[in-house]
């Protein structure tokens, strides 16, 4: 049976125009969206005949809503059908708001569109480059209506102070913090996009973890925690350390393999081994290895999880050392540690270029779910006997 609009429909329809911000984005002096015309289903000829009673009180329904019985909201649009038994019939086909207001009145938000009016005439105010994002984005300006204070408090110092090579906690704006700007990263990151010449800006640096960079911020050191697996490279008598990425850099410490490991407990239980480090802990984050020019000549060893993940991540070390050697990553591994086997989350799927054919190989048939479903060996599982024994045969052919 065909559902004839009523009163109610219409709110949900306006609703949904408030929602998507068109009611708000029109400008009062221009009504440029008004008359706002909303078609109406209304009854056929045919319904009129099979739903007669039905259809006059749908009728005396809708008019007891409309502005010719209330005074305000929506005029109704009528139109004449002819019927072979009742006779010339009008029949609503359309309800019309001719002014905002009265659309807004209807839906009960005439006070939440004068607040949107007063905060837009105040950022428009301070920044007009600004107009067209907010008649984009209503609702969002009205989410953040107690905010903006703070928000402009911020804009205003970055326009004035482009790229100011301090840290957040140094910015001294009344009610703003490390936790403000953490938590409107992704709004202040639009606006400042807006009102900020593009020569300031670091395109390259993109999302919450790019902020800082983005707008000359400056952002807490990148740091590489490693140990010296030899007695003779100890630095002052320390083995385990953890400093900035760029000291790091200006180590060029004395090793002849290195070896790179993502687990933090891997790290911390490789035994001595003469000549060498390990570095732990980075995660994706290899790319903090990339700069450093001491360590293109060594002899490069990656350890992942045998996961898609993991040979990922080897895709990506081998991005910067392309002579990289994996470690415990391949099938008889896998296989002597079934009962070890756990499940990844969220694998990847994409191709990764740079293995080797056989770890390839292998990565295919984890990818393709071939031993089981998103397959994970995480390295920490791996029997620490047969990592030694992998160690022992390095040191053979080293």
């Amino acid at each position: 049976m065909r559902h004839w609009t009523t009163a109610a429909d219409l709110k949900r329809l306006l609703d949904r125009k408030w929602v998507s911000g068109r009611l708000l984005a029109a400008d009062p002096s221009e009504e440029g969206l008004f008359p706002l015309r909303l078609p109406i289903a209304h009854p056929t000829v045919r319904d009129l005949s099979a739903r007669f009673e039905e259809a006059r009180e749908w009728l005396r329904a809708l008019s007891r809503g409309s502005k010719a019985h209330t005074g305000r909201g929506y005029e109704l649009e009528w139109r004449e059908i002819n019927h072979r038994q009742l006779g010339r019939n009008k029949i609503p086909v359309a309800a019309v708001f001719e002014r905002r207001t009265e659309a807004l009145e209807f839906i009960g938000k005439q006070g939440e569109a004068e607040k949107f009016s007063k905060i837009r005439a105040e950022i428009s105010g301070l920044f007009p480059e600004l107009g067209p994002w907010l008649a984009k984005r209503p609702p969002r300006v009205l989410e953040h209506e107690e905010e903006w204070p703070r928000l402009l408090a911020v804009l205003t110092f970055l326009k004035n102070h482009p790229r100011p090579n301090i840290y957040i906690r140094q910015l001294d704006l009344t009610g703003v913090d490390t936790k403000f700007i953490e938590r409107h990263r992704k709004l202040l990151s639009e606006l400042l996009d807006l009102i900020l010449p593009l020569e300031v800006i670091r395109p390259e640096a993109r999302g919450a973890a790019g902020f800082e960079e983005r707008y000359g911020f400056s952002a807490k050191p990148v740091r590489i925690r490693f140990r010296l697996l030899d007695e003779r490279l100890y630095i002052q008598g320390l083995a385990d350390l953890e400093i900035p990425a760029a000291d790091f850099a200006a180590l060029d410490l004395p090793v002849e393999r290195v070896f790179i490991t993502e687990n933090m407990i891997n790290g911390l239980a490789f035994p001595r081994l003469p000549g060498a480090m390990v570095i732990f802990g980075l995660g994706y984050g290899l790319d903090r290895l990339a700069g450093i020019n001491w360590l293109q000549d060594k002899k490069i060893y990656y350890w992942g999880d045998l996961d898609s993940h993991g040979f990922a991540m080897l895709d990506q070390a081998r991005a910067y050392f392309p002579a990289a050697v994996s470690l415990l990553m391949d099938r008889t591994t896998l296989l002597l540690h079934r009962r070890q086997w756990g499940y990844e989350p969220r694998p990847t799927k994409r191709d990764l270029p740079r293995l080797r054919a056989e770890e390839t190989k292998l990565y295919n048939e984890i990818r393709d779910d071939i031993y089981a479903p998103a397959l994970r060996l995480e390295q920490e599982r791996i029997n620490y006997g047969h990592f030694q024994k992998a160690l022992t045969e390095l040191e053979s052919i080293k």
